[in-house]
């Protein structure tokens, strides 16, 4: 079993990702979209998203970390894969599945669903372009409007080279209203003869064991999930073990909430630390009732000084 850190644009940054990957039960994240549109991309783009190239494409706990592109030019993609694995990725992985209707409107993301040929000629060209060392994988949801390309689209990126599959058990058209549809996972990797990633509406260990049993597949992906409990990956771990691990109790994550803060406000000058926080705590929220109390305290605040105030005061509080 392997667990993976997704991508969530704006959220899971890198200072996101070391969090979580130190408490621990990730084997892989996969970075914010790198858009590709017609050029080949500055070093410093790639920096920008993902400041672990500086440091052997791992975060500080040691976890390696995958550059996912975004675009619709098989060539553009191809050159800028290329540039992402020379810089130290371990591999690259297209997005289709991305939902956003501005991304969709450009022709990237999960309109593509729309397009067999298109996902083939991508995948057959980044694969081309990337030494055969390097995985070459992709990200899909089950479609855009409905399921009847589903099978077709994963032969065709399994056709043109793709290493694995992570898929979104949901269609675009079904956005992030549960349920996902994790049996059709089982569907497709009865198509194609490589490993595929489960994804979508994981929120307690329970829920994984099911989203395994469903869908046949070994390892899972974690996203919302992940942000609403922090400790989410280290439970399942323990769970598929045996033994027990206890979610996170609120004084804990609140510690955690500060030491995000000091490395948001410091990391990034604090320029999007009031967004994040505040996109942090709409998924808390989900599964611890603190969360929401405090939530509705510090939603209105916007500078950073009175948002660690008022975090500070409630741990103080509990002590």
């Amino acid at each position: 079993m392997r667990i993976v850190l997704a991508p969530m644009e704006g959220v899971v940054d890198h200072l996101m990702r070391d969090m979580l990957t130190r408490i621990g039960g990730f084997d892989l994240c996969v970075t914010e979209f790198v858009r590709v549109v017609d050029m080949k991309l500055p070093r410093r783009v790639f920096y920008r998203l993902c400041p672990e190239l500086g440091q052997g494409g791992k975060t500080p706990s040691g976890v390696p970390v995958k550059i996912q592109l975004l675009g619709q030019d098989p060539n553009w993609l191809a050159e800028n894969a290329l540039k992402a694995v020379e810089l130290g990725s371990p591999g690259v992985d297209l997005n289709f599945g991305c939902p956003a209707k501005m991304v969709n409107k450009n022709k990237g993301g999960a309109v593509l669903l729309k397009e067999t040929d298109t996902l083939y000629q991508i995948i057959k060209t980044v694969r081309a372009a990337v030494p055969a060392a390097f995985p070459v994988t992709a990200k899909i949801r089950l479609g855009f409007d409905d399921t009847s390309l589903t099978l077709d689209n994963a032969r065709a990126l399994y056709e043109a080279g793709a290493t694995e599959l992570t898929v979104h058990a949901r269609t675009k058209a079904d956005g992030y209203r549960p349920p996902a549809y994790w049996p059709w996972i089982e569907k497709i990797r009865a198509v194609v003869p490589i490993n595929v990633i489960a994804n979508g509406e994981i929120w307690t260990p329970a829920d994984a064991a099911l989203c395994q049993q469903q869908s046949g597949s070994a390892d899972i992906m974690l996203g919302r999930g992940a942000l609403a409990r922090p400790s989410l990956a280290k439970e399942i771990v323990a769970a598929r073990s045996g033994t027990a691990e206890q979610a996170m109790p609120w004084p804990e994550v609140l510690e955690l909430l500060l030491q995000y803060s000091d490395y948001e406000i410091a990391g990034d000058k604090g320029l999007y630390y009031s967004n994040r926080i505040k996109q942090w705590f709409s998924y808390l929220k989900l599964q611890y009732p603190e969360a929401e109390l405090l939530f509705s305290e510090l939603r209105l605040q916007r500078k950073a000084e009175e948002i660690v105030q008022t975090l500070q005061q409630a741990l103080r509080q509990l002590e």
